[in-house]
C-alpha cells in the first residue's frame, strides 16, 4: 500500500525542501553515460498491445523476437545502465511460452488481444511455475507456490507471456512507518525512470518502473491504498484500481479483505482496458467476487470513445488546489482540456469529508493484515508460517532484513485480536461503510459521472535514512476504503516529474471512469517515455 498517506508529519514543508526546490537527496549515483538515449533507440519503445497484435501479425516480429527483445531491454537498463531494479526475477522459460504461443498462432490460433504480450507482475501474486512470490521479504526466500492465482490463470488463458516478477515496498509497504518506498531485502531499491533519484512510489513500484522504462508491455501492480494509483502517477502511467471483488485476490500475499484488489498498469488508457477485462471473473475461493457476477465486462474497450466526455458531469476536489504552483498549473491545464471536450467540471469536497478517517483505516488494516496474512502463510511453502514468525525472523536476522528501518507496523498487527472485535468493527464503519457512504452521496448530491483530482503529488527523493516524506497531496483513500475504482492518466511533468489525473466513482463504474479516462487522454496526450535523468535539471 503506498505508506504515505499515514504519515503525520512533513506536509508542505518536507514538499517544498524536497521537490519545489528542484534540489535532490543525491542518494543514487547518477546515471552512466548514454543511458539517457537508450530509450529513444530501443526498437519497441511505447509500442501498444494492438501495436505488437499488427506487428505479430504481419510477421514483422515473432512473439520470440518480442520477448527477447524485452529480456535484452531489462538486461541493459535494469539490471545494467541506469539499473532500475524493477525486475526482481525473470522467468527461465518465458522464450519457451513465448515459441510455444508462436506455433499456436502460426496454426490459425489468436487466443485474443494478449496472445503473445509479455508482461510482469507484482512479487506478491503467485505463480505455480517455479518463480518465488516473496512480497519483496528474504523471509519467504523458499516460497515456490505450486498454483497460479486466479488472475495469473487468466492472464495465461489470454496467451500473455509472464517474463517474470517486479520489486515491491516490502510487505507491499506494511511493515514500517518509517519506510522507504520501492525498497525490499530482496529486490533493493527501485528507482524513478525519469529521475534517478526520484522513488517510483510504493508498493507497486517495480511495475510502474518496468512499464514506464518499457521493460514490458505491460505489468499487474496491487492496491491497498494507492499502490497502483501512486506509482501509475509518478511514472507517467495508467492504472486502475478496481472495484474491490472485479478481480479475485486468491493467491495474493493479503494485507486486507476490504480493501485489497490487483489492477493493470500500462501505457495507455486501451492496454490498461484489454487488460481489466480480460482477468475478471467470479472465484469460488474469494466470495467477494461474487457480487460482480452479471456486472463484469470482458472487453472494456467498447467503452473507449475519444467523445466520452462531452455533456459529463465531473466534480474536482477543491482541496487539490493552493498546494503549490506547478500542481495547481498542472491541474488548471486538465480542467481547461476536459471542458474544451464538453465536460462540466465543478468544485467538491470529498477529503476533507474523510479527514478523520485515516486512524481508523490503519486500525483495520491491522486487524485484517494479521488475520490474512496468517491464512496465507499457512498454506504456503514457505518455513515461514505466522506472523509471529515473520516477526521473529525479522529480528533474528536484523542486519539483513533490517538495515535501513525497522517492523513496528508488523509489531503493532501482531498483537491484534480477530476480526469479531469491537475496535475492529468500530473502525470498519468509520473508514470502509462512511467512505462509501461520502462517495455515493457526493456523486449524487452533484448529479456526477466522476470525481477528479490530481493523484498525489510530484516524485518525493528516494530517503533511505529518513524514509519517505509528504508529497503535498493525496487522493487514494477515498476510493481505496471505500473498494471503488479508481483510474489515474498521466496529466504533465514539471522538470521531468510527472504527474497523474484521477477519475474515481462508485461500484463497478468502471465502464464510466473508462470512457472519461480514454477522452481526457486523446485529448491531452501527456505520456512521454522516460529520459533517465540522475537529477532534477532547472
Amino acid at each position: 500500500m503506498q505508506r504515505r498517506n499515514f504519515i503525520k508529519s512533513g506536509g508542505l514543508a518536507a514538499l517544498t525542501i524536497g521537490v519545489l526546490s528542484g534540489s535532490s537527496c543525491n542518494v543514487l549515483a547518477p546515471a552512466k553515460t548514454g543511458a539517457a538515449n537508450a530509450a529513444d533507440s530501443f526498437e519497441l519503445n511505447e509500442l501498444s498491445v494492438l501495436d505488437l497484435q499488427e506487428k505479430m501479425a504481419n510477421k514483422t516480429y515473432s512473439c520470440r523476437s518480442i520477448t527477447e527483445l524485452y529480456l535484452k531491454r531489462i538486461a541493459d537498463i535494469d539490471q545494467a545502465g541506469p539499473q532500475l531494479h524493477a525486475v526482481i526475477e525473470l522467468h527461465p522459460k518465458a522464450l519457451e511460452m513465448a515459441d510455444e504461443l508462436d506455433r499456436e498462432r502460426a496454426a490459425g490460433k489468436v487466443r485474443g488481444p494478449l496472445h503473445g504480450i509479455p508482461v510482469l507482475i507484482k512479487d506478491n501474486i503467485d505463480t505455480g511455475d517455479g518463480l518465488l512470490t516473496t512480497a519483496g521479504s528474504l523471509a519467504l526466500s523458499d516460497n515456490y507456490q505450486t498454483e497460479d492465482a486466479f488472475i495469473v490463470k487468466r492472464l495465461r488463458d489470454a496467451g500473455a507471456v509472464i517474463i517474470g516478477k517486479t520489486n515491491l515496498s516490502e510487505w507491499a509497504n506494511f511493515r514500517s512507518s518509517r519506510s522507504t518506498s520501492a525498497w525490499s531485502s530482496r529486490g533493493g531499491q527501485t528507482k524513478n525512470p525519469y529521475v534517478l533519484d526520484r522513488n517510483p512510489s510504493g508498493s507497486s513500484s517495480g511495475s510502474g518502473s518496468a512499464v514506464a522504462a518499457n521493460l514490458c508491455a505491460m505489468a499487474i501492480g496491487t492496491e491497498t491504498d494507492g499502490s497502483i494509483i501512486s506509482p501509475a502517477s509518478v511514472n507517467n502511467l495508467v492504472g486502475i484500481k478496481p472495484t474491490v471483488g472485479l478481480w479475485s485476490r486468491t493467491g495474493i500475499i493479503p494485507i486486507s479483505k476490504t480493501q485489497d484488489t490487483a489492477g493493470p498498469m500500462a501505457r495507455n488508457v486501451t492496454d490498461a482496458a484489454i487488460m481489466l477485462g480480460a482477468l475478471t471473473g467470479v472465484d469460488p475461493q474469494d466470495p467477494i467476487t461474487q457480487h460482480s457476477e452479471g456486472r463484469f465486462i470482458q472487453d472494456y474497450t467498447t467503452f473507449l470513445k475519444a467523445d466520452g466526455l462531452s455533456g459529463k458531469r465531473l466534480g474536482v476536489e477543491k482541496s487539490a488546489f493552493k498546494r503549490n504552483a506547478a500542481t495547481d498549473d498542472l491541474l488548471n491545464e486538465a480542467i481547461r482540456v476536459l471542458r474544451s471536450k464538453g465536460a462540466i467540471v465543478t468544485e467538491v469536497e470529498l477529503n476533507d469529508t474523510l479527514k478523520n478517517a485515516g486512524d481508523a483505516e490503519f486500525t483495520v488494516l491491522l486487524y485484517e493484515f494479521k488475520a490474512g496474512l496468517n491464512d496465507y502463510l499457512r498454506s504456503s511453502k514457505s518455513k515461514i508460517k505466522s506472523l509471529a514468525a515473520l516477526v521473529a525472523y525479522n529480528k533474528a536476522h536484523e542486519a539483513t532484513m533490517m538495515p535501513f528501518f525497522k517492523q513496528e507496523t508488523l509489531e503493532k498487527a501482531l498483537t491484534k485480536g480477530g476480526l469479531k472485535e469491537k475496535e475492529y468493527l468500530d473502525a470498519l464503519e468509520k473508514s470502509h461503510v462512511q467512505s462509501k457512504k461520502a462517495i455515493d452521496r457526493l456523486l449524487a448530491a452533484h448529479n456526477l459521472d466522476a470525481i477528479i483530482a490530481p493523484s498525489n503529488g510530484f516524485p518525493v527523493c528516494i530517503d533511505l535514512v529518513n524514509g519517505d516524506y509528504d508529497n503535498g497531496f493525496y487522493f487514494s483513500s477515498a476510493a481505496a476504503m471505500a473498494g471503488y475504482p479508481h483510474i489515474t492518466v498521466p496529466m504533465g511533468s514539471w522538470h521531468d516529474l510527472p504527474m497523474g489525473l484521477s477519475f474515481i466513482g462508485g461500484a463497478y463504474a468502471e465502464p464510466a471512469l473508462l470512457m472519461l479516462a480514454f477522452a481526457y487522454e486523446q485529448a491531452s496526450k501527456k505520456r512521454t517515455s522516460p529520459q533517465f535523468r540522475p537529477v532534477v535539471v532547472s
